[in-house]
């Protein structure tokens, strides 16, 4: 069993899932690295992650079979799991007013599977090991969707609204075993995945959103997801952290 800590980060290829694996490698963590499809450039960032030890792991994390493959193959290398990352997702987008039904309904399931059943999969899996070590950290990366709406992808929105409310039903339900549950709802952030979609509707628009007139960086996430990782921060379990440089406000 190594010594230091371990971070299962989902979709870490990229984006989010990219910036939180190197703001915990840099933390001091080891880190899982799960992918998809993007072997190379998972295989690059082991090279860039401070530390040694990481290592990289294909899954589908939308297949709830390849999630408990997953788990198992992190325990087996480790023998153990601290931190669950779930920043594995996927923006899909739904027509209501003249798409298909067909596409309408495969984009529900799709999106569904994936940004909610997906990291409920990874949870359930990953507070097994948790309860018995006694303590453990699970992390969400949702959206600020989740409250604003999304009219152009309603799944999405509604998959990113039902994982804030589970963080809150899971923080309750794991509290009592050492396990904390956090949600981070990122605003407009430069990601491979979200920059075709900013560049639609006007970069200096989309920055215009925020009184800071810029978009969030990946960087800025991955810090706050160490952060919520680290010591001192358990008393904030069950909470949703909005990160959007003020560009949307819940009363």
């Amino acid at each position: 069993m190594t010594d230091r800590k371990v971070a299962l980060v989902t979709g870490a290829a990229s984006g989010i899932g990219r910036a939180s694996a190197i703001a915990l490698a840099a933390a001091g963590f080891t880190i899982a690295v799960n992918y998809r499809s993007k072997k190379s450039e998972a295989l690059a960032l082991l090279d860039e992650l401070a530390g040694d030890g990481h290592q990289a792991f294909a899954a589908d994390v939308a297949d709830a079979v390849d999630v408990a493959r997953l788990v198992a193959e992190v325990l087996g290398a480790y023998q153990r799991l601290d931190v669950l990352v779930n920043a594995a997702g996927q923006f899909t987008p739904q027509d209501i007013k003249s798409g298909d039904y067909d596409e309408w309904q495969t984009a529900w399931q799709h999106s569904l599977q994936l940004n909610l059943m997906a990291p409920l999969n990874l949870a359930f899996q990953a507070a097994r090991p948790m309860m018995k070590q006694g303590a453990g950290k699970i992390i969400n990366i949702t959206s600020r969707g989740a409250f604003r709406g999304e009219p152009n992808a309603p799944a999405y929105g509604a998959a990113k609204s039902g994982l804030n409310s589970a963080t809150q039903s899971l923080a309750l339900a794991l509290g009592e075993h050492g396990i904390c549950v956090y949600a981070v709802a990122p605003g407009w952030t430069e990601t491979p995945a979200a920059s075709p979609r900013i560049r639609s509707q006007g970069w200096d628009d989309v920055a215009a959103q925020s009184p800071l007139g810029r978009i969030g960086r990946p960087s800025e996430i991955g810090n706050l997801v160490a952060f919520l990782a680290g010591n001192e921060t358990d008393y904030l379990t069950g909470a949703i952290i909005d990160a959007n440089g003020a560009s949307y406000l819940r009363n």
